[in-house]
C-alpha cells in the first residue's frame, strides 16, 4: 500500500501538465493561524529550511509541496525508467536531497536557499509585494532518502486585522481561499494550534469543523510544547480530553526564532524534540514528535487514497468520455479544404433537410421545431385563426338592409337581388386573405429559427468557421427572402379565385339553400294558419304555376320564392306591407328631397326581416364552404412554393454560391481561440487517459 502515494504524486504531475485541478486528488491541507508554527511543522517534515520567513503573513499563495522518498540509486535511473512526460524525471542529479518547480520546467534546485528565494519570488511575481493574497497554487517537489511520500499543501495563515497595505476583507480571502481548498472530500485536514493558546478558542478547528463535522478527515497538531506557562502541560490535549479529535491529536516542538537564526539544524531539532518529549511526557512520547507525525501522515493518506480511488477512477473515465466528444465537435486540422467545404455544405443542407421531415440526429425535446412547427401552425395556429373569423363579422342587418335596396336601384324589389348577396359575401371572403397570409409569414420564421437550429445542436463543425457559418446563413436567408413573395402572391391569388366566381351551384351550397327554403316555407304555412277563417288560404300561394317554375329552374332565388310570395299574399288580402320610412312627412314639416335617407334604428317589417335573414344565412353558408377551401389549399400552396422548393434547391444553392476555388480558404478560416481549445482539449484527454492507465496498473499490481 506504500505505493499508492506516489501513485498520487503522478496522477498530481499528469494534471499539472495541463494546468488543470478538474481532479480533486488526495492530499493534506495544513490550516492554523499566522504564527501558530505551520511552516516548522512542514519543515520539520522535510527535513530542511525551505520555507520564507518573517513576520506578519508570509504564506501568500497556497504550497502544493509533494515529497518523494528516494533511495540514494534512484537518482541514476534513466529517462526510460521514469516517465519522459512529466516533471519526476531526476536523471543526473548530483546531492542526496533536491527539489523542483513546476513553473520553472525542468530546472533542479539542490540549495534549498534558492528554492525559499525561489518561493519568495514567485508570491510576489503573482500575489505582489503588498502583502496580497493569490489562490494560484506553487507546485514544488522535494526528492530525499529522509521523507515520507506525502502531499501536503501549505495555505496562507488565519488572521484577523489586515496590516500594511492588504486589503480590508484581509480575513474573509483568506478563509474562501482555506474553504475552497479544505472543501475537497478527498482532503485532510492538518489543524496546527499553538500549546501557549486556549484549545477551546483554536481558528484552525473550527474552520475545519465547518466541512468536517464529523471529524473524519482532521488531525490536530499541538505546536510549541516547549513555550507553555510554568506549572502547566498539554497533557489533556494531548489525551483528547479537551477537544476530542477522531484522527487524534499530536504534539511537536518547534525551533524557535533564535534556533533558525543560529542555523540549527532540522536534524537536531528533532533530536532535542525527543529529549522533551521523553522527560516532560514520557507515557505519551512514542505516539507525539514530528516522526511519529510524518508517520501517522502517510498512514493516513494510504488510507484516504485508497477509499477514494473507485471514486477516482469513475470521475476520470467520465471526463475523459466528456473531452473526447468536444474534441470531436472541434474536429481535426483541415487538410483538403475542398473536400472539407463540400462535406460542410453536404451536411448543413441534409440537416436541415431532416430538420424539416423530423428526422433529425438532434431531436429538440424543450419545444416544437421545423417540420413539427410548421404542421403545428398549418393545423393549429391557422386553422383555429380561420375557425374564429365569425361569417358575419363587421356586418350589421343595417349594412345587409342597404345592400339590397342598392342593389334595387329606382324601382321596388319583388324579390331579393342576387348582386346584393354577391356584395356582400366578397366583403366577407375578403377577410381571409389577411390570416392567410399570417400563415405565410409564420412558416416563413420556422424556417429561419431552422437555420440557427442546425448551427447549434446539428453541425457544430460550422462553429470552427465562423464565416463560412455566416455564408451558409446568408444564403439560406436569401433563398428564403426570394420565395417569400412568391409564395404571398399565391396566396393571394387563392383568395382573388374565389372572390372571381360565386359558385351559387356549388353541390354543398345548393342543399343548404334547399333545407332553407324548407324552413321559410314552414314559417309562411304558419302564418296562413293564422289568418281568419273568411280569407282563403290558397290566396297565400300566390301565383303557384310562375313559382312552381322558378323554383324547378335551379337557382337559390327560385328556391327561396316561395317565400317571398307569403309577402304577395298579405298585399292581395288588403294589408299593404310596412314601408322601411313613414309614409307621409309630419304634418307642419318641410321635407327635403335632395337629402340622402340615413338608416335610423327602428323596428324592421316582416318582409325587411326576411329579406335580412335569407340574405345572411346565404352568406354564412357559402363563407364556410370558402373558409373549408382556403383552410385545405393555402397549407399545400406553403408547401409546394416555399417549404419543399427550398428544400430542393437548398443544397443546389449552396454549392454554387460558396463552393469557389477563391473563397476557400476565407471560408475555412478558423475562429482565433478555436486551435487553442482543440489543443487544450487534446492535451487534458491525453492527460485523462494517461491517469486511466495509471489507476489501471495499480489493479494490476494488487495495491487496491
Amino acid at each position: 500500500m506504500e505505493a499508492l502515494i506516489p501513485v498520487i504524486n503522478k496522477l498530481q504531475d499528469v494534471f499539472n501538465t495541463v494546468g488543470a485541478d478538474i481532479i480533486q486528488l488526495p492530499q493534506i491541507a495544513v490550516v492554523g493561524t499566522q504564527s501558530s508554527g505551520k511552516s516548522s511543522v512542514l519543515e520539520s517534515l522535510v527535513g530542511r529550511d525551505l520555507l520564507p520567513r518573517g513576520t506578519g503573513i508570509v504564506t501568500r499563495r497556497p504550497l502544493i509541496l509533494q515529497l518523494v522518498h528516494v533511495d540514494s540509486d534512484d537518482r541514476r535511473k534513466t529517462s526510460e525508467e521514469n516517465d519522459p512526460g512529466t516533471w519526476t524525471n531526476y536523471k543526473g542529479v548530483d546531492g542526496e536531497e533536491w527539489g523542483k518547480f513546476l513553473h520553472t520546467k525542468n530546472k533542479i534546485y539542490t540549495d534549498f536557499d534558492e528554492i525559499r528565494q525561489e518561493i519568495e519570488q514567485e508570491t510576489e511575481r503573482i500575489s505582489g509585494n503588498n502583502k496580497g493574497i493569490s489562490d494560484e497554487p506553487i507546485h514544488l517537489k522535494i526528492f530525499s532518502p529522509h521523507v515520507v511520500n506525502l502531499t501536503l499543501v501549505d495555505l496562507p495563515g488565519i488572521t484577523k486585522v489586515p496590516v500594511g497595505d492588504q486589503p480590508k476583507d484581509i480575513e474573509i480571502q483568506i478563509r474562501e481561499l482555506i474553504l475552497k481548498h479544505i472543501s475537497n472530500p478527498n482532503c485532510i485536514i492538518l489543524a496546527v494550534t499553538a500549546a501557549n493558546t486556549d484549545m477551546a478558542t483554536s481558528e484552525a478547528l473550527k474552520v475545519a469543523r465547518e466541512v468536517d463535522p464529523d471529524g473524519r478527515r482532521t488531525l490536530a497538531v499541538v505546536t510549541k510544547l516547549d513555550l507553555m506557562d510554568a506549572g502547566t502541560d498539554a497533557m489533556d490535549v494531548l489525551m483528547g480530553r479537551v477537544i476530542p479529535v477522531k484522527l487524534g491529536l499530536i504534539g511537536v516542538v518547534n525551533r524557535s526564532q533564535l534556533d533558525i537564526n543560529n542555523k540549527k539544524s532540522v536534524a537536531d531539532a528533532i533530536r532535542d524534540e525527543h529529549a522533551f518529549l521523553q522527560k516532560k511526557y514520557p507515557s505519551l512520547a512514542n505516539r507525539n514528535g514530528t516522526k511519529y507525525l510524518a508517520r501517522t501522515l502517510n498512514r493516513l493518506l494510504m488510507h484516504h487514497i485508497r477509499d477514494c480511488l473507485p471514486e477516482l477512477k469513475t470521475r476520470i473515465n467520465v471526463l475523459a468520455a466528456q473531452y473526447q466528444s468536444l474534441l470531436s465537435s472541434y474536429g481535426e486540422p483541415v487538410e483538403d479544404k475542398s473536400a472539407t467545404l463540400l462535406q460542410l455544405i453536404t451536411k448543413f443542407a441534409a440537416e436541415y433537410c431532416n430538420t424539416i421531415e423530423g428526422t433529425a440526429k438532434y431531436i429538440e425535446t424543450a419545444e416544437l421545431c421545423g417540420g413539427a412547427r410548421i404542421c403545428y401552425i398549418f393545423h393549429e395556429t391557422f386553422g383555429r385563426t380561420l375557425e374564429s373569423v365569425d361569417p358575419l363579422g363587421g356586418l350589421t342587418t343595417i349594412d345587409v338592409l342597404t345592400a339590397i335596396r342598392n342593389a334595387t336601384g329606382p324601382r321596388p324589389a319583388l324579390f331579393v337581388p342576387e348582386v346584393s348577396f354577391e356584395l356582400l359575401v366578397k366583403r366577407q371572403v375578403k377577410r381571409l386573405e389577411e390570416p392567410s397570409l399570417r400563415c405565410v409569414e409564420l412558416v416563413h420564421e420556422e424556417m429561419q429559427r431552422i437555420i440557427q437550429h442546425c448551427s447549434n445542436y446539428s453541425t457544430q463543425e460550422l462553429l470552427r468557421f465562423p464565416k463560412l457559418h455566416d455564408a451558409i446563413v446568408e444564403v439560406v436567408t436569401s433563398l428564403l427572402r426570394k420565395r417569400l413573395p412568391v409564395t404571398n402572391e399565391m396566396v393571394h391569388n387563392l383568395v382573388a379565385i374565389e372572390l372571381a366566381y360565386i359558385n351559387t351551384k356549388h353541390p354543398d351550397f345548393a342543399d343548404a339553400c334547399g333545407v332553407m327554403n324548407n324552413n321559410i316555407e314552414e314559417q309562411r304555412r304558419n302564418r296562413m294558419r293564422e289568418l281568419p277563417s273568411a280569407v282563403p288560404r290558397d290566396k297565400g300561394a300566390g301565383g303557384g304555376l310562375q313559382g312552381e317554375q322558378d323554383s324547378s329552374s335551379g337557382s337559390w332565388r327560385g328556391k327561396l320564392k316561395k317565400g317571398e310570395d307569403g309577402a304577395m299574399a298579405d298585399e292581395q288580402n288588403g294589408r299593404p306591407p310596412q314601408a322601411p320610412f313613414p309614409a307621409s312627412p309630419l304634418k307642419g314639416h318641410a321635407v327635403n328631397l335632395l337629402d340622402v335617407p340615413v338608416p335610423v334604428a327602428r323596428k324592421l317589417s316582416a318582409r325587411e326581416q326576411r329579406d335580412c335573414e335569407v340574405i345572411e344565412r346565404l352568406i354564412k353558408s357559402y363563407f364556410l364552404i370558402v373558409r373549408k377551401n382556403i383552410q385545405d389549399s393555402v397549407p399545400k400552396a406553403v408547401m409546394h412554393f416555399l417549404v419543399n422548393h427550398v428544400k430542393d434547391s437548398l443544397q443546389s444553392e449552396l454549392v454554387g454560391q460558396l463552393y469557389k476555388a477563391g473563397l476557400l480558404d476565407d471560408l475555412l478560416t478558423e475562429s482565433e481561440d478555436m486551435a487553442q481549445r482543440r489543443s487544450e482539449a487534446a492535451d487534458m484527454l491525453k492527460a485523462l487517459q494517461k491517469a486511466s492507465q495509471v489507476i489501471a496498473e495499480i489493479r494490476e499490481t494488487h495495491l487496491w
